[in-house]
């Protein structure tokens, strides 16, 4: 408005006053113009005082989680299943490695011929760096690899912390079936997810379905992993049913899939050896 009376003015003044008051409408409309331009580019960032990985793990304990996917071949698979009952056990009931096996699988549907092991460290990197140097120096384990490494197509790990809401992945009798629903998350966007899945999760406990939660640090980064055990199939799908049944689980979803980029879910069955069964 007070551009238009000033333009209104300019063509009314008299000659001598117009370039002053064609300099005024000038500099009043260009900062709304940068203001404009701006708010296209320029986001405001929400300042965060602490690292996510501090503000959403368990404080309570220092524990770090390793999770390996291995591609094996598919005329390997036995051959690697086998190997793998003889030589990891030792390592999870050695007292003087600090490290625990929480889980291990075949995947049953998704990625076929793929293995996947869960480690959990008591005392974080420090515990890792003691178990990969004692490992470096056990025979037996390093022959175990070599040999492993002529059945694998390809592999791949990540470094995981435990998110503070969610249940810790502790041993469970079978049989059961397990799903790991993997998330690649918008980059930026971990608090907002964890704000979210922190009231999330106490609609998914009535068949204690929750296993484990837990978020990258290294490897591929904003990465989620939930995991979860039914019955079997028909479990899995009667409990997630029953789930958009409780009032705010539908909005609490509609908040999160926008966060999301990719995601994906394994089937997987646990091998004899497995403390997850």
């Amino acid at each position: 408005m007070a551009v238009r009376v000033l333009r209104s003015l300019g063509a009314a003044a008299p000659p001598g006053l117009r370039p002053a008051l064609r300099g005024l409408t000038s500099s009043t409309n260009r900062p709304r113009e940068d203001s404009w331009l701006k708010s296209l580019f320029v986001r405001k960032v929400d300042p965060r005082k602490d690292a996510h990985s501090n503000l959403l793990a368990k404080k309570e304990t220092s524990s770090l989680y390793k999770i390996q996917f291995h591609n094996v071949k598919p005329e390997c698979l036995e051959a690697y299943n086998q190997i793998c009952q003889e030589v990891l056990p030792k390592i999870h009931e050695e007292k003087h490695y600090p490290c625990t096996l929480v889980g291990t699988w075949n995947t049953w549907y998704g990625e076929q011929d793929q293995a996947v092991h869960l480690w959990r460290y008591e005392g974080g990197y420090p515990a890792l760096n003691e178990v990969m140097s004692k490992l470096r120096e056990n025979k037996e384990f390093v022959a175990f690899r070599k040999e492993r490494g002529n059945m694998l197509l390809s592999r791949k790990n990540q470094l995981l912390l435990e998110f503070s809401f969610w249940n810790e992945p502790v041993p469970r009798p079978g049989p059961n079936i397990y799903e790991l629903r993997s998330y690649q998350l918008r980059p930026g966007t971990m608090i907002e997810w964890g704000n979210y899945w922190a009231r999330a999760i106490r609609f998914r406990q009535d068949n204690d379905e929750a296993v484990g939660g837990f978020f990258s640090q290294i490897g591929q980064l904003y990465m989620v992993h939930h995991l979860w055990a039914y019955k079997d199939l028909q479990s899995r799908e009667d409990t997630r049913n029953a789930a958009w049944h409780k009032h705010g689980w539908e909005e609490l979803v509609y908040y999160t899939v926008p966060l999301i980029q990719e995601m994906e879910s394994r089937i997987m069955i646990p091998l004899k050896i497995s403390p997850l069964k």
